[in-house]
C-alpha cells in the first residue's frame, strides 16, 4: 500500500514535505502522515473529519498506529413535530444523564468503503423510525418505545369530535321540539280551561251559563242545590225570623230566600197552620219536613240562631258593612231622644250588637216583610267577612258553641257557610223575598220566579184536593176556642186555616162562602161546628180557603 508513488503524494517537485498513507477512515479514504525530513519528528496530518452516519447516536473516532481523531462535536437531536423525544433509559429511577463517550483509540476498520447508495438510503442523525425510538441505556442496550402515530390519533380525535358534535346537535334538536309541544299543549290548555271558565261564568259573549235564566243548558230542575234553614229567634221580643240559604253547585251561585211569617203551610195531621206558628208549635224537624212539602224542596238541615249567637257570630267575623235603610234606636237607652244606635247610610259598619239590632227592628206602621229583609242583609253582610276556607269557617261555627239540630254538625255548618262566602265575596250572591198572597199561599208567578228558578222547586200550596179548607177567626173572647174548632172541623175531615183573633169580640157567629158551588160545604161546617143554618151567608172569603167562620159568643164547643 505504501508504493512509492503514493509516498511521493504532496511532493511539490521543489523539495517540499513528504507524505505516506498511514491508514484508511472507515469509508476507505486514505489517511496521510508527514514523512520527516531534515530530521524533523513525523506529524500526523489529520484528514478533515467528515460528519457521518451514527446509527447509535455517538461519534467514534478511528486511527491506526496510535492515530486518535479528537473528540467529535455532539449532533444535536434531530426535530420532533410531536414531543414524542424521549429521556435515556434509566433502570434505576436515578433520573441522571449518562455521560457521552467522547474519545476511542483510533483504529482502522476491516471494512469496504460504503457505496453511495447505502449513503442516500440512511436516514439522518437524531431521526427516529416511525412507531420506534432508541435511547442509550447505562448497560450499552438499547430500549425500543413504540410511539403512537400522530397522524392517525389526530384522525380518530377529529371524528370522534365530529360524532359527539352532530349526536349534540341532534339531542339539541330533539329537545327543542319536545319544549316546543310541551308548550303548545300548555297553551291549548290554558285556552280551553280560560273559554270554558268563562262558559261556565257565563262571562263568554253570546253564550250563556249552565243554569242561567235564558239558553239554560241544565234544566232548572237538574241543577244541584244545598239548602238549610235558619230561624233566627228574637229572645228579646220573642218572635222568629226564617230564611233559606241556597248553594246552587251547578250555577255557582247563592241566594238568601225570605220566607214570611205569614206562609200557608200543612202539618201532618192535614191541617193548614202558618210557617211563624208551625216553627213555635212543631219545631225544627216538622217545620223543615212542611217547607219541603210545600216548595217541593229537600232541606238538608236547621240552623236555630238565637239573636245572642247572631251577635257572637258578628262579632267574630270582625263587625259587618251594609248599607242600611233607616234609624234604629237603641233598645237599651233609657231616655227618650237618644241617639240611634243604627243610622241610616250606605257602607254602615254594623257590630254585634247594633247588627241584631238592625235585623229584629220593625218600625211603626212597617210590615214584617221589611224586618226580614233586613235580617237578610245582615246575614250577606256577615257571609261576605267570613273565611271561604272550610277549616277556618268550621271554626267559627265551633266557637259559636252551639248545640245544633241533627243532623247538621259543625263541620257540615261551617263547609256550606264556606262556599257561601266565596261567593258572596265574588258578587255571585243575591237576597230575594218568597212573595205570598194574602192567604199565605203561592201564586204561580211565585213557582216560577223563586221556586222553580232559585229552588228548583214545585209549589204546592194546601188548595182544594179532597179536603175543603175552612179559615176559622175567633171572635169569642176566649183564646182556647180556635183550638177546639180545629179538632172538631179535623174530625169532620176539613181542613183547617190559622184565621187569627179578631179586634174585638161579636155575639153571633158566621159561616161565608164566595162561590156558589161551596154553598153546600159551608152549610156541612155550620152544621159540624154545632152552628145554625142561619148563619151561613155569601161574602168575601180569606184568599186560600173556601169557607170562612168567624166564631162569635154563641159558639158552643162539641167538648163542653
Amino acid at each position: 500500500m505504501n508504493d512509492r508513488y503514493e509516498a511521493g503524494y504532496g511532493d511539490d517537485g521543489y523539495g517540499g514535505d513528504q507524505y505516506e498513507i498511514v491508514g484508511y477512515d472507515d469509508y476507505g479514504r486514505p489517511v496521510y502522515q508527514q514523512v520527516p525530513s531534515h530530521g524533523q519528528q513525523p506529524q500526523q496530518l489529520q484528514q478533515p473529519q467528515q460528519q457521518t452516519y451514527d446509527p447509535y447516536g455517538q461519534q467514534q473516532g478511528y486511527a491506526q498506529g496510535g492515530y486518535d481523531t479528537g473528540q467529535q462535536q455532539p449532533i444535536p437531536p434531530a426535530y420532533d413535530p410531536y414531543g414524542t423525544q424521549q429521556a435515556p433509559y434509566d433502570p434505576y429511577g436515578t433520573g441522571a444523564q449518562q455521560p457521552r463517550v467522547t474519545e476511542q483509540t483510533a483504529y482502522i476498520p476491516q471494512q469496504t468503503q460504503p457505496d453511495d447508495d447505502a449513503r442516500t438510503e440512511a436516514p439522518p442523525t437524531g431521526s427516529r423510525q416511525a412507531g420506534e425510538s432508541q435511547q442509550a441505556g447505562e448497560d450499552g442496550e438499547f430500549a425500543f418505545v413504540e410511539e403512537p402515530d400522530g397522524d392517525s390519533e389526530d384522525v380518530i380525535d377529529w371524528l370522534k369530535f365530529t360524532e359527539n358534535r352532530t349526536e349534540r346537535r341532534e339531542e339539541a334538536r330533539r329537545r327543542a321540539r319536545g319544549r316546543i309541544i310541551a308548550l303548545g299543549v300548555v297553551l291549548t290548555l290554558v285556552v280551553a280551561g280560560g273559554v270554558g271558565y268563562l262558559w261556565y261564568d257565563g262571562k263568554l259573549p253570546g253564550v250563556s251559563s249552565p243554569g242561567t235564566a235564558t239558553g239554560t243548558t241544565v234544566a232548572a230542575g237538574a241543577q244541584k242545590r244545598d239548602v238549610i234553614v235558619i230561624h233566627l229567634h228574637d229572645t228579646g221580643r220573642r218572635g222568629t225570623s226564617t230564611v233559606l240559604l241556597v248553594d246552587n253547585t251547578t250555577t255557582r251561585r247563592g241566594t238568601t230566600v225570605l220566607l214570611p211569617n205569614s206562609l200557608a203551610l200543612t202539618d201532618d195531621s192535614g191541617t193548614t197552620t202558618t210557617l211563624a206558628k208551625s216553627v213555635d208549635d212543631d219545631g225544627s224537624s216538622g217545620t223543615r219536613d212542611q217547607l219541603d212539602t210545600v216548595l217541593g224542596t229537600d232541606i238538608q238541615g236547621t240552623w236555630r240562631l238565637d239573636t245572642p249567637y247572631l251577635q257572637n257570630l258578628v262579632e267574630l267575623v270582625g263587625n259587618i258593612e251594609i248599607d242600611t235603610d233607616t234609624d234604629v234606636p237603641d233598645p237599651d237607652a233609657k231616655k227618650k231622644g237618644a241617639a240611634p244606635l243604627v243610622h241610616q247610610g250606605s257602607a254602615q259598619t254594623l257590630s254585634g250588637k247594633m247588627a241584631v239590632a238592625y235585623a229584629t227592628y220593625r218600625g211603626p206602621g212597617e210590615t214584617e216583610n221589611a224586618q226580614l229583609k233586613r235580617f237578610g242583609e245582615v246575614m250577606q253582610g256577615a257571609l261576605r267577612k267570613l273565611s271561604s276556607d272550610p277549616s277556618a269557617a268550621t271554626t267559627t261555627v265551633q266557637t259559636l258553641a252551639q248545640i245544633l239540630d241533627p243532623p247538621l254538625t259543625d263541620k257540615d255548618l261551617g263547609t256550606f257557610l264556606a262556599k257561601l262566602a266565596d261567593l258572596a265575596k265574588d258578587g255571585k250572591y243575591q237576597t230575594v223575598p218568597l212573595p205570598v198572597q194574602s192567604d199565605g199561599t203561592l201564586s204561580a208567578g211565585t213557582s216560577d220566579s223563586v221556586v222553580k228558578n232559585i229552588l228548583g222547586g214545585t209549589a204546592k200550596s194546601p188548595d182544594a184536593g179532597s179536603a175543603v179548607r175552612v179559615a176559622v177567626q175567633n171572635a169569642t173572647g176566649t183564646k182556647d176556642d180556635t183550638e177546639k174548632a180545629r179538632v172538631t172541623l179535623l174530625g169532620g175531615g176539613f181542613g183547617f186555616i190559622e184565621g187569627g183573633t179578631a179586634s174585638g169580640a161579636q155575639a153571633a157567629s158566621k159561616v161565608v162562602y164566595s162561590d156558589a158551588a161551596d154553598k153546600q160545604n159551608a152549610t156541612e161546617v155550620a152544621k159540624t161546628l154545632g152552628l145554625s143554618a142561619a148563619a151561613v151567608s155569601k161574602g168575601a172569603v180569606t184568599s186560600g180557603a173556601d169557607v170562612l167562620v168567624v166564631l162569635g159568643q154563641d159558639y158552643r164547643p162539641a167538648a163542653s
